[in-house]
């Protein structure tokens, strides 16, 4: 199916952009990775900008719309919402570390003034939708008054911490060089865990 091909692209190019970088991967690694030739990557995308950012404009906008069901469920409680971003960030992270490291390296740069204004326009989506969820359980005084950017600030800074790098992530999960802390569930629920603990014992009042 044309979906797959296009996908199967997409994903093999997150490997390599995430090992070197936009300006170090060409279209011929691109299709080498993916076991295409140059004509199909071009037919699909255009241009590697335009293969990378139909990457990025995807999976952002997944994780965007995600947030904002979330905000927008009325049977949820702020605290319950507050868990299901936690999960939805450590899951996504974990399951593709490959593309959150090709974000942190797009992030430093701004060569491509374009993108880099989609992905901070869609982080600042991201963080009025958590903001609103915070400020909402503040007037009901549900939660303490605290500064709402820096808590997402504070979940999105924990998870990258621990994503730096396979061996850096080893670290903190118990190192063996065998070991893959991306794929042990055990691990993700451990973080997932760790995180929830920290945010609530800053949001809750007791």
């Amino acid at each position: 199916m044309v979906t797959d091909k296009r996908t199967h692209i997409m994903e093999r190019a997150i490997e390599l952009f995430a090992e070197k970088g936009f300006e170090g991967a060409s279209v011929r690694d691109l299709a080498t990775q993916a076991d295409v030739n140059i004509a199909m990557v071009n037919y699909y995308f255009g241009t590697k900008e335009g293969l990378f950012q139909q990457i990025v404009e995807t999976r952002m906008a997944t994780t965007r719309d995600k947030i904002e069901e979330i905000a927008a469920n009325k049977t949820l409680s702020e605290i319950e919402k507050v868990d299901l971003i936690i999960e939805l960030y450590v899951e996504g992270f974990l399951s593709q570390p490959g593309f959150h490291k090709m974000i942190q390296q797009e992030m430093l740069v701004t060569k491509r003034e374009g993108m880099h204004e989609k992905l901070i326009n869609t982080f600042i989506q991201n963080t009025n939708n958590f903001n609103s969820i915070i400020e909402k359980g503040i007037r009901k005084k549900v939660f303490t008054k605290v500064d709402a950017p820096l808590v997402f600030a504070t979940i999105i800074g924990t998870v990258n911490q621990i994503l730096k790098s396979k061996i850096v992530c080893n670290v903190f999960a118990g190192y063996n060089k065998n070991y893959d802390p991306y794929k042990d569930e055990q691990f993700k629920k451990r973080l997932i865990t760790h995180i929830k603990q920290l945010i609530h014992s800053h949001l809750l009042n007791k």
